[in-house]
């Protein structure tokens, strides 16, 4: 089994790849060296697998980029993939997210930037256009940046309706279109946002990221600023699920097993008001429910011991697509670990590498 794992940093792409089942690793020096790597995707979709990464340089700003190679070669238009149309008086400030659709639609792709809004490409992520019904949202003009900017960083596409899509925005919440994308609706009941007056509006959310269950798209799993959320209804509501999670609800990733039901994963952190945002107890662990959130328990073999002084991105922890499937996750000093086995057993990848922002896994022969 080939396994590639992309590595986005604040210093560049690192692709880091396993022949043997996930034991050993071969990392590639970094891409793109001098450019944050906020978003990935590793597009296995057809016969040769196409890697697509949203780049943020400092001097020629941001653009998505493709290789067809693994690596080897990048295409780099001229004209960037990813604009505003001039009437829309927007410039784009970075790619967020890289969501291919379904195997239905091979040439379909999604990509989330900052200012928020949402494009789509139906060549495989080298041309897109602007999704307008939701630009145009009477909403979107009240949406208000959270920490760490105005992006949309979430988009799931329906597993078996092409018209239905769920992206989530920070910070105006989760939306929904069930038409394509020409209009969308806001999908936040129950999902609690205590910096606002009345603490349960109908939009205005700090979600920091949204996964779906592996076995009934009308299940949902949200992190949120403060608070982890299930939905069983697509969006209609959601309950708290955090109650078996350590001292802080606060966190940034959560994933869903990509094939047992009910499995998730999520990284702790401390909140304060002076913004501390380190993992409890300085401890360095992933948190799994094998229940859809009513236990935790938490994942430690292998990790390092305390104290541990580093944090996990919202989209620095993925799954890939094997059997069993590997789990992995990023820092913010660094550090990229695995489990080959679900989260039962930890393993480092990489280490003094810069500030992890995303990372994505794929088997890929």
């Amino acid at each position: 089994m080939d396994v590639l794992l992309g590595i986005g940093t604040r210093k560049g792409l690192f692709l880091a790849r396993s022949a043997d089942g996930r034991s050993n690793w071969e990392v590639s020096p970094p891409q793109f060296a001098v450019a944050d790597v906020k978003a990935l995707a590793i597009d296995t979709r057809r016969s040769r697998p196409r890697v697509l990464a949203g780049v943020l340089d400092s001097h020629f700003g941001p653009t998505l980029v493709t290789s067809d190679d693994l690596g080897e070669t990048w295409s780099e238009p001229d004209d960037a993939p990813l604009a505003f149309p001039a009437d829309t008086e927007a410039a784009i400030q970075g790619v967020w997210q890289i969501a291919p659709a379904t195997a239905s639609e091979p040439d379909v792709v999604y990509a989330g930037v900052e200012p928020s809004a949402l494009f789509r490409s139906s060549d495989g992520g080298r041309t897109f256009e602007l999704v307008r019904g939701l630009w145009e949202h009477p909403h979107r003009t009240e949406w208000m940046p959270g920490g760490g900017g105005l992006a949309l960083h979430t988009v799931i596409p329906h597993p078996a309706d092409t018209r239905r899509i769920t992206v989530a925005i920070s910070t105006g919440g989760v939306y929904q279109t069930a038409d394509g994308g020409a209009s969308w609706k806001p999908a936040n009941k129950g999902v609690t946002a205590d910096f606002m007056p009345g603490e349960l509006p109908e939009w205005g959310q700090c979600v920091h990221k949204v996964a779906m269950d592996a076995g009934t798209p009308s299940t949902m799993y949200l992190q949120n600023h403060g608070g982890v959320f299930r939905t069983t209804d697509d969006g209609a509501s959601w309950q708290s699920i955090d109650g078996g999670l350590p001292a802080s609800n606060f966190g940034f990733p959560i994933v869903a097993h990509p094939r047992r039901p009910g499995v998730i994963y999520t990284f702790p952190l401390v909140a304060d008001m002076e913004r501390f945002r380190f993992p409890p107890a300085a401890e360095c662990a992933v948190y799994r429910s094998t229940d859809a959130g009513e236990t935790w328990s938490a994942q430690t073999d292998g990790l390092p011991r305390v104290p541990f002084w580093a944090s996990v991105m919202r989209d620095a922890m993925c799954s890939d697509d094997a059997d069993p499937t590997g789990i992995y996750f990023g820092t913010r000093n660094g550090e990229v670990y695995c489990s080959a086995d679900e989260g039962e057993r930890w393993e480092l990848v990489a280490d003094k590498l810069p500030d992890v922002l995303c990372v994505r896994a794929r088997v890929i022969g």
